[in-house]
């Protein structure tokens, strides 16, 4: 049998020692929340959004709700920055904190869709309590690191992506459509689910993740800080305005002879006014065949191009730097002479339509069966892979190029026949759909409320609707198509026979 005695105590290690030792251990176990608090994942959070979009050509109904999950991060003034595609057409947006399972309600304060930006405030004010608000770095350098942090699609948890800068310049801003603004192109991977999740380089944003492009790899994009604090300051008096724009088309000026002809004389220096957009104030102050040489401090080069932070990009960049309001320093050389132009650039939105829809509901007016709504980028997208035939050409040249190719004839709300809603008073029309609306009871059609005026003040026996093209021109029976409209409501499901 073995007898089992007591170890004797290490003359190196004595008891007192294990005590501290034991100390130690609880005194950093205690001081571990306090230093991961300073972290940026604490400050990151995970958007869950119930939202529902409207159908455009049926425009007084909705899709089913769908749930989508984003990323977003705290700023200053207890606040939570993100993409407002994360947040659009939202009917309920929760946030939740890093490692902690309780959702939060939130509301938005301020969106940019032109910029893809949003700023949510969160009700229960506890939400903030431990977390840091994350500040903004500068401009990050191409070729250096960046850190990707948030909640892509597929888990819970935080994810982070380490990518290198390859590249800056102008992109096209998918959430808007028809807007290009400064973006930053990394390796990083983001992914559905990162978007309004913070870039981070050396403990601040640099930017915002926010898209891809499909069919290209290992390439996400973000939205640099510039964009960022063009955003915040614009919002600063309560109110968001957008981006401005400059209204002119620049083409480049790169042939000789023509060069020559316009009296330039640096080989590298100078681009063409080629078009000025209506309603904006480059109608007054530009001209055709003026020659840009500077905007804002920035040389213009032959092809339209400015070096910007060191990397060549359109002169478009110069115009989204100023707010609303504001004004550009112009160099420009007008009939062989050099001028300088005081160029004042604000939102515009007479293209408002060419883009996509937010925040409101399409405006329609229902008469005798006939669904009148605007023209927009989401109508056209209804029509699928009819969008490419003859009748849709029609439709996609007067929202895309009737503004700049023929400025006089252009409607600020060009009105389409979005649909017919089979009746007896409309059984006879051989225009059902697709058609845009030029004339109804000789009233000329600009906006929808038009219509409503053309249809509630004629007192003849017919309402004529004429169309453009070769659309020709319908008739319905005024009286029983009036006494119609509320059969057709209740036999359609439709609330009320108008939106405006």
């Amino acid at each position: 049998m073995s007898l089992q005695t007591r170890p004797e105590a290490n003359p190196r290690c004595p008891r007192v020692s294990l005590a501290w030792r034991v100390l130690a251990a609880i005194i950093l176990m205690m001081s571990a929340p306090a230093a991961l608090a300073g972290s940026p994942e604490r400050s990151v959070v995970q958007i869950l959004t119930f939202s529902q979009t409207p159908i455009y050509d049926a425009p007084w109904r909705y899709d089913s709700v769908r749930r989508s999950g984003g990323s977003g991060f705290v700023i200053r003034g207890r606040r939570i920055m993100t993409n407002a595609h994360v947040i659009a057409w939202a009917k309920q947006i929760l946030v939740r904190r890093f490692q902690d399972p309780r959702p939060f309600q939130a509301r938005v304060a301020f969106v940019g869709h032109d910029c893809d930006l949003a700023i949510l405030e969160v009700e229960d004010p506890s939400f903030f309590e431990g977390i840091e608000p994350l500040e903004f770095g500068p401009l990050p350098a191409v070729r250096s690191t960046v850190v990707s942090y948030g909640y892509p699609a597929g888990g819970e948890q935080i994810s982070y992506t380490r990518g290198v800068v390859s590249r800056i310049e102008i992109q096209p801003y998918s959430h808007p459509g028809h807007r290009s603004l400064l973006a930053v192109q990394t390796d990083a991977a983001i992914n559905p689910g990162n978007s309004g999740g913070p870039v981070i380089q050396d403990d601040k944003v640099v930017g915002v993740a926010f898209q891809g492009i499909p069919g290209l790899e290992n390439a996400g994009f973000f939205i640099p800080p510039e964009v960022i604090q063009h955003f915040l300051k614009d919002v600063n008096d309560s109110h968001y305005d957008g981006f401005p724009m400059a209204g002119i088309r620049l083409v480049p000026l790169q042939n000789p002879a023509y060069r020559s002809f316009l009296g330039v004389t640096n080989d590298s220096l100078g681009a063409r006014i080629d078009g000025i957009l209506p309603g904006t104030a480059a109608e007054s102050r530009l001209k055709p065949d003026d020659v840009l040489l500077d905007a804002g401090g920035l040389p213009v080069g032959s092809d339209g191009t400015v070096v910007y932070q060191e990397n060549r990009m359109p002169v478009s960049v110069a115009f989204q730097t100023p707010q609303s309001g504001e004004s550009v320093k112009l160099k420009i050389l007008r009939n062989r002479a050099p001028m300088e132009v005081d160029l004042p650039v604000n939102v515009y939105d007479l293209d408002r339509l060419a883009g996509n829809q937010y925040d409101s509901p399409p405006r329609y007016l229902v008469h005798g069966g006939l669904v009148f709504t605007p023209l927009s980028a989401d109508y056209l997208r209804t029509l699928g892979r009819e969008s490419s035939d003859t009748a849709t050409a029609g439709l996609v040249y007067e929202l895309y190029y009737r503004r700049s190719e023929d400025p006089s004839k252009a409607r600020p709300e060009p009105i389409v026949l979005a649909s017919t809603l089979a009746h007896p008073v409309n059984a006879d029309l051989g225009v059902r759909a697709r058609a845009i609306v030029d004339k109804i009871n000789g009233v000329k059609i600009e906006r929808l409320e038009d219509v409503v005026r053309a249809l509630e003040k004629n007192t003849e026996g017919q309402d004529v609707i004429e169309f453009l093209g070769r659309g020709g021109f319908e008739c319905l029976d005024r009286e029983k198509a009036a006494a119609a409209n509320s059969e057709i409501l209740s036999t359609y499901g439709i609330p009320s026979d108008r939106r405006l």
